[in-house]
């Protein structure tokens, strides 16, 4: 076994890959840019080395200078983690060369299912179903608009060399390959150094299934059952399971078994997963497709390590170190269902665009990292991030992975919720509230899912997890409680509320613009006419509490005092609730509200990015729905369109210049 391992990556996955080494025996080094000199995997290593400025160009993605630093260190093994490094054959073979271990497939396997033009050719002649497109790499948008009308619309441009959503564009007409082809080349470009694209049919009502595959240099390749990462936002997984609510047992074994021959035919050894597009629409399960096989650990594999107790990243070390698998497909069995959601550092409320900046608050409901493969009471955290820390535009946006554990599918959903309610996290747009609305979306408690779900469930954008009445009520009681407890300690505070008199009991509570009728008891709150039993724990100055209600959910409460109102975040939705004692409450109609400025005629630049390209000019006409600008963000690229029809009066910044939220791109007459 390796006496000490160095990781070639950063934030989660590091502290991830170190967790599993330092409970092997194994010492671990860290390698880290400018960016992340703080950072908790760089704490959590033996040693750590300095490689570089933040770009990943030219600190994660130099191969040399991680060849350097084992040599330094002593490292006799690399493990790449996800991303970067990870599935570039040319890295591994450079390790070779300095006998230093690759803890991974092989080369030549990365290589073929790396260029998705050729693993699909693979793909085929070993037996695996796949999805009608074209045979080769496409040179010009007059070719792609050629494939694509043989192919028949809707149709899928995908970069050769892509992974993790980026380099793809989905086009339903000719208008969207014109607009989307250039741009899907340059996303492959400048994220994975390769600017081929190809085409395929997309399917409809589809599914994403992909099965998880565990392989030894002995032969061995085993199928660790399926995931279902269906709930996707822009080819982005932002919800992922185990199993899939979708798949039977003959399915999965069909899968599986297409998985493992494919596996065997590149040679294939360490943890990979091979991704599947299911049709929906298809109640046999008959219709799978091959999509891509990533032939490293992915993000979800916590979900499969909770059902099937294996630890993939010992696993993968083991393999990497001559060991063979102990267990055989007749071991590998399904325990419960497990649940991941992906903490990103994106606005929901501003249509998921990228934010960036410091974590000002950042607390979680168990310590990252704590317990085993299934965390503390079915709760586990992965996060690479803490309190003070900054989310950068030079890596990747997600903050953190919440995976829950449960005997059932509705057990693990419930807990998220939960667990959801107790992430506290300021200072940046974040999806908390989003992921907390799809845990208690019908629609995904019933299994009714496909990779259109967001956009077909939130086609006005997000606005907060869906509410009733009732939990208004609450809402405004709770804060009644909490003006009263409010007002109760200012009264002992010297100079705050003059006078001995008591707090009024009777309140108007206005919860987003409706007003309701609170009055305090002892033991009840009566609000609206209904009498309710509340308890809530909240003490002033705290952040956080929990409202309790006989028969009632147990409401985990974020607080933040906006004066003069509360915000109370729970279940997924934020309620601004304004208590004013029921005497003074009319009077405040009479206050004149603030009118925000008029931005109307300004291109605002909607997140932190690089001003990729101007489509105007000053003094050009422009229509309504024309692209004005592209922003590059978390390297994606994004088209900002006019609103309005006018002609550009001003042009502000100039192509490669960085932007900050906001910042007034042009200006229209």
């Amino acid at each position: 076994m390796f006496k000490k391992i160095l990781i070639a990556n950063r934030g989660e996955i590091a502290c991830r890959v170190i967790k599993t080494a330092k409970a092997m025996g194994i010492e671990t080094v860290a390698v880290y840019s400018d960016a992340d000199a703080r950072a908790p995997f760089v704490q959590m290593a033996d040693e750590a080395v300095h490689i570089g400025p933040p770009p990943a160009g030219e600190s994660y993605l130099v191969a040399e200078k991680i060849i350097a630093a084992c040599k330094q260190t002593g490292a006799e093994a690399v493990h790449p983690g996800y991303g970067f490094l990870s599935e570039r054959a040319s890295f591994v073979e450079a390790l070779e060369k300095e006998n230093i271990t690759f803890i991974g497939p092989p080369a030549s396997a990365i290589a073929a299912m790396g260029d998705k033009i050729e693993s699909k050719k693979l793909a085929k002649e070993a037996g695996v179903n796949t999805v009608p497109g074209s045979e080769d790499a496409i040179d010009t948008t007059q070719e792609a608009l050629k494939v694509s009308n043989e192919i028949g619309y809707p149709v899928m441009m995908k970069a050769s060399a892509g992974g993790g959503g980026k380099g793809m564009r989905l086009a339903w007409n000719d208008k969207d390959v014109e607009e989307g082809f250039e741009a899907t080349k340059r996303e492959g470009l400048n994220s994975f150094g390769d600017d081929r694209v190809f085409i395929e049919k997309f399917i409809e009502d589809p599914r994403h299934i992909e099965i998880q595959v565990l392989g030894d240099k002995h032969g061995t390749v085993l199928y660790l059952n399926e995931r279902e990462c269906s709930i996707q936002r822009r080819h982005q997984k932002v919800v992922e399971e185990a199993p899939s609510p979708f798949v039977t047992p003959e399915m999965r074994r069909k899968m599986g078994e297409q998985a493992v021959a494919l596996s065997k035919a590149v040679g294939y050894h360490s943890a990979g997963t091979v991704e599947l597009i299911v049709s929906g629409a298809d109640p046999t399960g008959e219709s799978f497709y091959f999509l891509e096989m990533n032939t490293r650990l992915q993000v979800e594999h916590p979900v499969t390590e909770a059902i099937t107790g294996i630890d993939l990243v010992e696993y993968m070390i083991r393999v990497a170190a001559g060991e063979k698998l102990p267990m055989s497909q007749e071991d590998i069995g399904i325990d419960g269902w497990s649940i991941e959601t992906r903490i990103y550092a994106e606005d929901p409320y501003r249509g998921f665009l990228p934010s960036t900046g410091r974590l000002v608050r950042y607390d979680t409901p168990v310590e990252p990292w704590a317990g085993d493969l299934r965390g503390v009471d079915g709760v586990r955290f992965d996060s690479g991030v803490q309190e003070g820390g900054e989310v950068s535009i030079f890596y990747d946006p997600m903050i953190a992975k919440l995976i829950t554990w449960g005997e059932t599918r509705d057990e693990a959903a419930d807990l998220q919720v939960k667990a959801l309610d107790g992430v506290e996290l300021t200072g940046l747009g974040h999806n908390v509230d989003f992921l907390s609305a799809l845990m208690q979306h019908e629609r995904f408690r019933s299994g009714n899912l496909t990779t259109g779900f967001i956009a077909e469930e939130y086609p006005e954008g997000f606005a907060g997890a869906a509410t009733s009445e009732e939990r208004i009520r609450t809402v405004a009681a709770i804060a009644a409680r909490i003006e009263f407890t409010h007002q109760q300690r200012q009264r002992q505070i010297s100079g705050q509320l003059d006078g001995p008199q008591p707090v009024t009991p009777a309140w108007i509570v206005r919860v987003d613009g409706v007003d309701h009728t609170v009055t305090l008891g002892e033991e009840s709150v009566v609000i609206d006419g209904h009498e309710i039993a509340l308890k809530c724990d909240w003490t002033p100055g705290a952040r956080t509490a929990t409202a309790v209600q006989p028969g009632g959910p147990v409401l985990g409460l974020r607080i933040t005092r906006l004066r003069p109102n509360w915000e109370i975040n729970t279940h997924g939705r934020s309620y601004t609730a304004r208590c004013l004692p029921a005497r003074i409450a009319p009077l405040a109609d009479h206050m004149i509200e603030k009118e925000p400025p008029d931005t109307s005629k300004m291109l605002l630049c909607p997140m932190p990015g690089l001003l990729v390209k101007l489509h105007v000019g000053e003094g050009d006409a422009v229509e309504s729905g024309q692209p004005l600008a592209t922003v590059e963000a978390m390297k994606m690229e994004n088209i900002l369109r006019a609103e309005k029809s006018g002609t550009v009066a001003s042009v502000n910044f100039d192509e490669g210049e960085t932007l900050m939220v906001d910042a007034v791109i042009l200006e229209l007459e």
